[in-house]
């Protein structure tokens, strides 16, 4: 051995010391990647206060305060609220994703001054010494130092789907993962010079969740963009040259422009997100990309691994049963075997806690484990060539040993294959002919929430796929016995065709599949998807990556692999496949709430901006100038008590709806129609009413209220009609708001604080006339929409 060679030698097993890496971190030589889930607090209070709407709601108070009517800027308290619950609500989420993504953090295992230990991915320091193995990522750029059978999948970065075989001198990239073997490399590009840091500033290397409701409101946004412009010049051009004093026509002006703004829709998605995200956080689940609360809203099939979400991860060995074709012990060869690996899956760690008895042997070479061929192995010398997986891969159809191994499989027991091949498990072919010597039976023990999820899940109408390495009949046996529908015809995904067409049909009608290697189970994804299917993925190995990656929904569990962490957008860091529920649950509670509440937002908008258009264009084409019929005092009240409280509350209230596609036309199917009859009927009863240009401020005030009143009556009908199904607290709510606007009616205070006089029997009469009609509108709207939507799923059935 050369000096150089043992140089490097001495260098992989010492690592850098402490004064290296001192050096490295004052020089800025740190992989300073900022974390991608989290914002300054900063940038928190900066995007809640300043936004364009308080901007608009700044200047309009700015106008009313001039005139010397303060009460009228009362809308500017939205302004305060807006930001202060914004930025509490999103603090506390930061707060909570903070603390959870620290938990759930890949920590590469560094070795510095002889000693291998856990560090933070931002710790690690150029040219330092990082191990890997089975299901590590590839943390920042390096050459790999060692290999033993090491294979890395770059597949993320490159598109490359075959797994690439590493030798000391190999570069490795960092966003890569280990889908089998071990080894250590030095760290030569950290920090933004890393490859997969390059690409996450250049494109983006995780895909962002497709969120509808975002893209949704932004497009509804647009649309009242374009409209507030013509409403809000016409509501200016009439009030300000008409006959009114400037004060007044002032206020007309912004009592038209104020209720135009869905000021609180905005706001209210956010804090229900983030309640949403603190929530979850409570329950152990850290949400990586927020969106993705949105998505598992809308699944209808989750795609499972048996171990690990049926099945408990640990495994124990029950039985090792002779074949009788060999002339050594199984249990020397077992636990020759579990020493060999470095890095033991869950069968080796049973096999080893069984055996611990090492023999001593020397191995030559070494196979490990990998979910493509489905064995591992090792060979020794003059103690032979063994190998240990799946008995219907390493077997021919017709062996009497395989047969057994069915049978025995079919109780829900992984059954293993020990056997000696006549030449090492690392030359091309491997492992050729075999020899099969025991059946290796492990048990694992299914988990005691595993039926009540299932159960969840098919009474929300949500299909549960059940996709394994494992042997198919095994896995359907575990499946049969929490009663899984679909689970007596188990598929052999050998059998499986690669058509996607065929595949997709084969797929959807399927319930449990076998023997399933990792590009097959991205494929099953995708072709689910092809049908139309909103598909979450769970995972815990490395195995899961990919299909992780294509899945609308990645659910990685905490205790997987880093790499399966790393890509997921939901991380289940208490390991429970149990907890998948609660989080489909909040997902819909969020978007079904949202819903919920933009239709109370956008039937204000529509019915704002029709008023402004209906006051405002007879003066325009030479009529008299018709004064607004509110004033903003009263744009306020409305606000409040048929809108904000109203949708406060919804929007953190329980829902178990499974989101459904088409937010937007859903939305505006409600909003329009309730909107122009709202805003038809006030006017009406506002020109009723109306006294004339020369008519004093008391009949004035009277016509107004006689408007409001209509405006209020029909404006809580839409809140009772969203409030459906009836619960309780929902008719509590409906009642406490009708009760405290019918107050605003009655008491002299309020009457007084709010320019309000219903004094004038006629003109009450005549606004209770008017909004009678318009409920009946709004109703009738509400039925034909119901009906028409009742025959659509009709149809489609």
């Amino acid at each position: 051995m050369s000096g150089d060679e043992r140089l490097l030698i001495q260098d992989v097993e010492r690592g850098l010391t402490a004064a290296e890496v001192a050096e490295r971190v004052a020089n800025g030589r740190t992989n300073d990647v900022p974390a991608r889930a989290s914002r300054s607090t900063w940038d928190v209070v900066r995007s809640n206060v300043f936004t364009r709407i308080n901007a608009i709601f700044a200047v309009l108070a700015v106008i009313i305060f001039s005139t010397g009517y303060l009460l009228d800027g009362l809308f500017a308290g939205l302004i305060v609220a807006n930001s202060v619950i914004g930025i509490i609500q999103e603090l506390r989420a930061k707060r909570t994703l903070d603390k959870l993504a620290i938990v759930g953090q890949v920590r590469p295992r560094v070795r510095r001054d002889g000693k291998t230990a856990e560090v933070a991915p931002n710790e690690v320091v150029a040219d330092d010494v990082i191990e890997i193995g089975p299901g590590d990522q590839i943390v920042v750029d390096g050459e790999a130092l060692a290999a033993e059978a090491l294979e890395v999948d770059e597949s993320l970065l490159t598109g490359e789907s075959d797994p690439i075989v590493k030798n000391p001198g190999d570069p490795v990239m960092s966003g890569s993962f280990v889908v089998a073997g071990s080894g250590a490399y030095r760290a030569t590009k950290v920090g933004k010079e890393a490859y997969a840091a390059k690409l996450a500033e250049e494109a983006g290397r995780f895909t962002l969740v497709n969120s509808e409701l975002r893209n949704g409101i932004n497009t509804i946004l647009k649309v009242i963009t374009y409209l507030l412009v013509p409403a809000g010049a016409l509501s200016i051009y009439n009030q300000l040259s008409g006959d009114q004093a400037l004060p007044d026509a002032l206020r007309g002006m912004v009592a038209a422009l104020v209720p135009m703004v869905p000021e609180g829709l905005i706001l209210l998605t956010s804090i229900a997100f983030a309640v949403g995200v603190v929530r979850l956080g409570r329950r152990q689940c850290l949400v990586n990309e927020l969106p993705a609360i949105e998505g598992l809203a809308r699944v209808d099939v989750v795609c499972a691994d048996k171990t690990g979400t049926l099945t408990e991860n640990a495994m124990r060995l029950t039985e090792v049963r002779p074949l009788g074709n060999g002339g050594t012990e199984p249990g020397v060869v077992l636990a020759a075997l579990a020493a060999a690996d470095t890095r033991p899956n869950a069968s080796l760690q049973a096999i080893a806690e069984a055996y611990p008895d090492n023999p001593g042997w020397q191995h030559t070479a070494v196979a490990p484990f990998s979910s493509a061929r489905k064995w591992s192995g090792a060979s020794f010398g003059e103690h032979g060539n063994w190998v240990l997986g799946a008995p219907d891969v390493l077997l021919p159809a017709d062996a009497a040993e395989r047969a057994e191994a069915e049978e025995t499989g079919a109780q829900g027991l992984r059954v293993l294959l020990l056997a000696r091949v006549e030449q090492p498990v690392d030359a091309e072919g491997a492992p050729g002919s075999v020899t099969p010597v025991a059946l290796v039976v492990l048990e694992q023990k299914i988990r005691g929430d595993a039926r009540a999820t299932l159960d969840y899940f098919a009474a929300q109408g949500v299909a549960v796929k059940v996709i394994s390495g494992d042997n198919a009949v095994s896995v359907g046996a575990v499946a049969r016995s929490l009663d899984l529908p679909g689970a007596d015809a188990p598929v052999d995904a050998r059998t499986l065709p690669e058509d996607p067409e065929k595949l997709a049909d084969i797929v959807e009608q399927g319930a449990v599949f076998g023997r399933v290697t990792p590009a097959q189970k991205r494929a099953m994804v995708k072709a689910l998807q092809s049908r139309g299917h909103t598909v979450a993925m769970t995972g815990d190995g490395v195995n899961d990556v990919l299909a992780l990656k294509d899945s609308d929904i990645g659910v990685a569990m905490g205790a997987g692999s880093p790499a399966t962490r790393s890509v997921g957008q939901i991380v289940l860091l208490d390991n429970a496949f149990a907890t998948l529920p609660h989080v489909v649950g909040e997902g819909r509670r969020v978007i079904g709430n949202i819903e919920r509440v933009a239709n109370l937002f956008l039937t204000k908008t529509v019915y704002s901006v029709l008023l402004a258009l209906m006051v405002g264009i007879p003066g325009l084409i030479g009529f008299d100038a018709l004064p607004y019929p509110f004033l903003p005092r009263h744009v306020t009240i409305v606000g409040w008590f048929t809108i904000g409280l109203p949708a406060f509350v919804l929007s953190l209230a329980p829902n178990n709806d499974r989101a459904r596609g088409g937010f937007v036309g859903r939305v505006m199917r409600m909003a329009v129609p309730a909107g122009v009859v709202i805003a038809v009927s006030s006017f009406v009863s506002y020109l009723l009413v109306h006294p004339g240009a020369n008519a004093g401020e008391t009949a004035q005030v009277q016509a107004s209220t006689t408007a409001l009143i209509t405006l209020m009556a029909i404006a809580l009908w839409v809140l009772a009609i969203i409030a459906r199904p009836y619960t309780w607290w929902r008719l509590g709510l409906i009642v406490a708001m009708v009760g405290i606007s019918a107050l605003m009616f009655l008491l002299p205070l309020s009457r007084k604080i709010f320019l309000l006089d219903p004094g004038n029997v006629g003109y009450t009469l005549s606004g209770l006339a008017c909004a009678a009609v318009g409920i009946v509108l709004v109703e009738l709207g509400w039925w034909i929409d119901g009906w028409l939507r009742q025959e659509k799923r009709r149809l489609t059935a």
